[in-house]
């Protein structure tokens, strides 16, 4: 399946708009995500082998998620589960609707296999996400997956007040996640980026530790996992600020990392211009970077704070060298869009393998082995 998708299916839809493309893929799995039918067949072509997992004290079927960015507005909850993946982020979402930069703001190093975005966090707002979660819920089709979310800082909203807009869409959408994501590393958000530093973070965490446990008593259920996406970038004095920040506030973990605006080096002249363009890096030059702060993280916390590591997976080698590396889960984004549907199984059906091949019960055993 995943050869017919890229002989045949990719070099179609890369000859469309790469955002056009992303948006019409998930139209289909919108409308396929309101299907009883179209689910169960979605999952006897793509569902993953089972590959077990508890992190967050959540159960993962196994440890692949889909990153956020894919599903912005949560249009096909549903569908991720029924390709293969463990779990979803959703997003991201912020509190008040907004259209993102201008277009165009997607690209494709084709050659590279990578992804430049400067998306800006387009979304319909928090409130309409809820309601699109809600319709889910109520028709009975959520998945028995996980799913988070993915909170980013509404562009009108002044970076003093951010931690008041993270806790508003927090405390909105609280009820229908398993787990939230305070994402402070979009490089396409003017000013986000500075949320990391400690003075700012601090802030923010307290607020959304704070309104976690206000909702967490009002409905009579247990604080939800809160986790930190950082940037691949950041200085090892702000990563351990950022860490301390976590210990401090009880936070869950963190996710690494966020795109990158640094470019490689290519003698492409196509993936040059591409290059140009300002934005997010994602995909293969990703790799290496987002695996050694992986590490890094993994070695300054102790193997205590879990780790979802994401950028540039593609196969079951490029899956096991994170989690080896540190990561307890990983997501995927630019992965499924150069291999398609298929990836999941492919990459989880690997990572059984290995884990056999190590002589370890479970891929949680195969955690920082080679940190």
């Amino acid at each position: 399946m995943s050869f017919f998708y890229r002989t045949i299916l990719r070099p179609a839809v890369f000859l469309q708009d790469s955002e056009k493309a992303h948006n019409r893929m998930i139209s289909t799995l919108s409308r396929a995500s309101r299907s009883r039918l179209m689910m169960s067949l979605l999952g006897n072509f793509y569902s993953s082998p089972e590959l077990p997992t508890k992190v967050f004290d959540l159960e993962f079927p196994n440890p692949l998620g889909i990153a956020a960015g894919m599903d912005k507005n949560g249009q096909a909850v549903p569908a991720w589960q029924a390709i293969g993946f463990g779990f979803s982020e959703i997003g991201g979402v912020t509190l008040h609707e907004q259209e993102g930069n201008p277009k165009p703001r997607m690209f494709r190093a084709t050659s590279e296999r990578a992804l430049v975005n400067r998306m800006g966090f387009n979304n319909i707002g928090a409130n309409s996400v809820l309601d699109k979660l809600k319709d889910f819920k109520n028709r009975g089709l959520w998945p028995e997956s996980p799913v988070g979310i993915n909170l980013g800082k509404s562009k009108i909203t002044p970076l003093k007040k951010a931690p008041e807009d993270y806790a508003g869409s927090l405390e909105l959408l609280w009820n229908h996640a398993d787990f939230f994501v305070i994402n402070i590393s979009s490089p396409n958000t003017l000013g986000l980026r500075d949320l990391q530093e400690s003075k700012h973070l601090e802030l923010i965490l307290s607020l959304c530790q704070e309104t976690n446990s206000k909702c967490a008593i009002k409905l009579g259920k247990n604080m939800k996992p809160l986790l930190v996406k950082i940037a691949p970038e950041l200085k090892d004095s702000y990563l351990k600020d950022i860490i301390r920040l976590i210990q401090k506030f009880d936070l869950n973990g963190i996710v690494a990392t966020n795109t990158t605006i640094q470019r490689p080096e290519t003698k492409n002249n196509k993936s040059k211009k591409i290059f140009d363009e300002q934005g997010g890096l994602s995909g293969l030059p990703l790799k290496d970077r987002s695996t050694d702060m992986i590490r890094k993280i993994y070695k300054i916390s102790k193997g205590k704070i879990p780790i979802i590591g994401v950028g540039g997976v593609f196969t079951a080698d490029d899956a096991w060298e994170k989690i080896t590396a540190g990561a307890s889960l990983l997501q995927l984004y630019t992965g499924l869009v150069f291999e398609g549907p298929g990836i999941a199984r492919s990459i989880i059906s690997g990572l059984k393998k290995r884990v056999k091949e190590a002589g370890l019960n479970s891929i949680s055993e195969a955690i920082g082995l080679n940190s």
